[in-house]
Formats: C-alpha cells, sequence, structure tokens
C-alpha cells in the first residue's frame, strides 16, 4: 500500500509539519515520514494510540458517537491524531508554527484517501 506518497504530501501541504506516521490498534508503526528521528517519530506515534483507545473507550461508555479527530497542544508542538479505520490511526507532529486549523483540514483529506486504500 502507498502509505508514504500520502504521508510526504501530508508534510510537504503543511508549513511547520515535522512528522505524521500511521499506527495500528496495538502502537506499532505500519508507515512514517519525518523531519525529527524515526524513533521520535515511532514514540509518538504508539502513546497516542494509548490516547485515543482511552478516549475512545470514554465516548462509548457516554455514548456520544465516534471519535473523529483529537488535537493536542502544547508549549512546543501541536499534535492531530485520527482514526482511519477501526484498527489503524494517523498522528500528525506540528512544530510551533504551524498553523493547527489549516493542518487539521489537511489531515481529514488525507484521511479519506487513506481510508479508500484500506478498502
Amino acid at each position: 500500500m502507498p502509505f508514504k506518497r500520502f504521508l510526504n504530501r501530508l508534510l510537504e501541504d503543511i508549513p511547520g509539519a515535522l512528522g505524521a506516521i500511521i499506527t495500528d490498534w496495538e502502537g506499532e508503526a505500519v508507515d512514517q515520514v519525518a523531519r525529527i528521528s524515526e524513533y521520535d517519530i515511532k514514540v509518538l506515534g504508539a502513546h497516542k494510540g494509548i490516547i485515543l483507545n482511552l478516549l475512545r473507550s470514554a465516548l462509548e461508555r457516554i455514548e456520544c458517537g465516534a471519535l473523529e479527530e483529537v488535537v493536542i497542544r502544547t508549549g512546543e508542538r501541536k499534535t492531530l491524531i485520527a482514526p482511519v479505520t477501526e484498527d489503524y490511526f494517523l498522528v500528525l507532529s506540528l512544530g510551533p508554527e504551524a498553523i493547527a486549523a489549516r493542518a487539521a483540514f489537511k489531515m481529514r483529506r488525507c484521511v479519506l484517501e487513506l481510508r479508500s486504500e484500506f478498502e
């Protein structure tokens, strides 16, 4: 599956993007591209998968619908997480200068394209 071309385009389209990774439900990297170290993007993907799964469980308990995306903002970074399928998700890491709203829009488009690859 040609995931790397989708991820490369995502990084090219978003000024300030640091890396993108597709991870499975266990936190294992499927494919990634990054301007940060491979280790760092893989650790980020695994840890954000834990957050995604915990949020999914909480949302199921309160019956408010499926999780569509998560945005985490810290002093130095922004991280966006979006399910691609039930078992796979995309994590996008952004530097402080990146515009999160633009990145979220681009990420949503990328997720739709990735879903067609999983079908």
